[in-house]
């Protein structure tokens, strides 16, 4: 069991653990700092020793089997670094957008976390008071693109492009997580499936985003860039995610 965000005292936890990990979320008071084993993932942005880190011990992980880590690039670890953690923020600040219409600026300033293995890592949110988007999904699509996409989401993509991730495979993370973050949303809630869809074309034409993935008429995601992860197998020649740019079309 993981610790309360700030200890006693500590905001509620938003119910969408129901959802599945990826959209768990605490909230802390952001006037208290961080109570071990929680740690700000402002660090990410802001220390380059942090990222390389997370990097280094994503790499060794992919490696397993005995190879030394040095046989996974360290590209391949950065983005498989940065995939898992712009899934797990943006997951559940789409679900409270598009299921509750609650919004607000989302920077890693305001995210607290605890740095274990995989991307289900216990995640907590500034407690601060959730606005109301007007209007229907393109306009919550707008929202999220200034509250998300240009705040949290550009500096993950910046906090791993010194480890050899290219701002194509970035956003292209990012895209590949807004669907699937979306997937999950539309099998839990079937009745919000058109406002989803709706919300997920519409940050898919964000500037930083337009360009890199697409819908096809079934409704599935196909990305123009690959996340990398094939090259982690020995050989490089690893099994492609379903959205992959490199996947043939089913």
């Amino acid at each position: 069991m993981s610790a309360p965000a700030d200890g006693e005292g500590a905001p509620p936890r938003e119910p969408l653990a129901v959802l599945g990990p990826y959209f768990a979320l605490e909230r802390h008071d952001p006037g208290l700092p961080p109570a071990p084993p929680w740690q700000s993932m402002a660090a990410l942005g802001l220390d380059p020793a942090v990222s390389a880190d997370r990097v280094a011990t994503v790499r060794a992980l992919l490696a397993g089997g005995g190879r030394p880590a040095e046989a996974v690039e360290r590209r391949v670890a950065a983005s498989v670094v940065h995939l898992g953690l712009v899934a797990r923020i943006a997951s559940p600040v789409l679900a409270l957008a598009v299921l509750e219409g609650r919004v607000r600026p989302v920077r890693l300033a305001d995210l607290r976390w605890q740095p274990q293995p995989g991307s289900t890592f216990p995640l907590s949110l500034a407690a601060s008071p959730d606005s109301a988007p007007p209007g229907g999904p393109a306009a919550l699509a707008h929202v999220l693109g200034r509250t998300l996409i240009d705040l949290a989401a550009a500096e993950l993509a910046a906090a791993v492009r010194p480890h050899g991730v290219s701002r194509h495979i970035a956003w292209g993370n990012t895209a590949s997580a807004l669907a699937g973050a979306t997937a999950v949303l539309v099998t839990a809630r079937p009745d919000c499936a058109p406002r989803l869809h709706a919300v997920l074309d519409g940050l898919l034409d964000h500037p930083s985003l337009r360009g890199t993935a697409a819908r096809g008429p079934d409704g599935r995601l196909r990305r123009r860039s690959c996340c990398l992860i094939y090259r982690a197998a020995p050989g490089r020649n690893g099994p492609l995610c379903g959205d992959c740019v490199l996947a043939r079309a089913s």
